[in-house]
């Protein structure tokens, strides 16, 4: 059967590289702060192009830290667009500041830059919370509009987080996804367009204050070392046995995966323009693909479409089923549901396809021709 993302064809071609570099580790025995964390975060600093790389135990806890290093508090507030993965307005919460979501852009799934600074606006004259951060997400490997995001942050002296948890491997004009804002992050979930065989995340800045921070925080607040806690901080480390595989990855990723995960999207929208509504990608930027997701007419036509592949034994995904202004966790915050016309829309009509570097032609033409004859009956 079909994989949506299959991570063993990319073992088995890595089993080597990989195998040995978990070897490694295991003989040594360094599991916790080994070399290999070290050597992973000057790579990925380099490939990034920023001055600091700090890896942490989860995509989410990257941005925890960064809030928590910020110094984000009640009464606050953070700027998160509605069509995205829960964790992006759980850690506004989590730190006790409250998440304003803001609606999305249809094209790109990014945030909606004209109803960010509608909501800022709107925020500073009720005066209940004071607007703080930005988190922008560059969903299913899109950057979002980072050009645009970053003069609205000027403007009102805001602080921009960039979620590139998706995005890692994108860029604006050659500028890379997670180099953008005063901070970024990214997820090394095996799903991720960079993942590991378990949890990991990274922060990336070339703020060397907020760099040592967060280095600190992420160790129980330490201070010279381990037994001098100068702060209170948590217990977030990449392990060495994920880093090892992730350098082995990082090297797979750069020499050839991110060009031909773009070959498989090209391939996907040559076949499918004009039957369906394909991601449409801005001149000037370059995804990542995490996802392809295309977009039907409404719900019934997604949801009779996702049923029909599956009767042809071929996976796929809708992200997101439910937007974040609906989710139980926030329904103290008392949003309208008209607020939120285009991301209510993109839940009812999304659908990711099976979309990963190793995919053969085959198995994309045998998509492609599954939705023709679905259009067609």
């Amino acid at each position: 059967m079909m994989e949506f993302r299959d991570l063993k064809a990319q073992y088995e071609r890595y089993k080597q590289e990989i195998d040995a570099a978990i070897q490694n580790v295991i003989t040594n025995a360094n599991f916790i702060g080994g070399n290999e964390v070290k050597e992973l975060e000057e790579q990925l600093a380099h490939y990034i192009e920023v001055k600091h790389c700090i890896t942490c135990a989860n995509g989410t806890e990257a941005m925890s830290l960064v809030l928590m290093a910020w110094g984000i508090k009640q009464s606050d507030a953070v700027f998160v667009p509605d069509f995205t993965f829960f964790s992006t307005g759980e850690v506004v919460s989590f730190c006790g500041a409250t998440p304003v979501f803001v609606d999305v852009d249809r094209d790109t799934f990014n945030i909606d830059t004209v109803k960010l600074e509608k909501a800022i606006v709107k925020t500073l004259e009720e005066g209940q919370l004071t607007p703080k951060v930005i988190i922008p997400v560059d969903l299913f490997g899109l950057p979002a509009n980072h050009i645009e995001i970053e003069r609205i942050a000027k403007k009102y002296n805001l602080l921009v987080l960039e979620d590139g948890a998706q995005g890692f491997g994108g860029n604006i004009n050659g500028k890379k996804a997670c180099s953008f804002g005063n901070a970024a992050t990214t997820s090394f979930f095996p799903a991720k367009p960079l993942g590991c065989y378990g949890d990991g995340g990274a922060i990336f800045t070339n703020d060397d204050n907020l760099a040592a921070l967060i280095s600190s925080l992420k160790i129980h607040g330490k201070g010279q070392d381990k037994y001098d806690n100068v702060r209170i901080g948590v217990n977030s480390r990449l392990d060495t046995i994920q880093a090892a595989i992730l350098k082995v990855k990082l090297k797979a990723f750069i020499d050839h995966e991110l060009d031909d995960v773009n070959g498989v999207y090209q391939l996907y929208t040559e076949k499918l323009k004009g039957i369906v509504e394909t991601p449409y990608i801005p001149e000037s930027y370059y995804s990542s693909f995490a996802q392809y997701t295309i977009k039907l007419k409404n719900k019934e036509q997604r949801d009779g479409l996702q049923a029909y592949l599956k009767e042809h034994d071929i996976p796929s995904m809708v992200y997101y089923v439910k937007p974040m202004h609906q989710q139980g966790a926030f329904a103290n915050l008392g949003y309208d549901d008209i607020d939120f016309d285009v991301t209510n829309k993109l839940c009812d009509t999304v659908l990711s396809l099976p979309m990963y570097p190793y995919i053969s032609i085959n198995d994309i033409k045998f998509v492609c021709n599954r939705i023709i004859n679905y259009f067609e009956k």
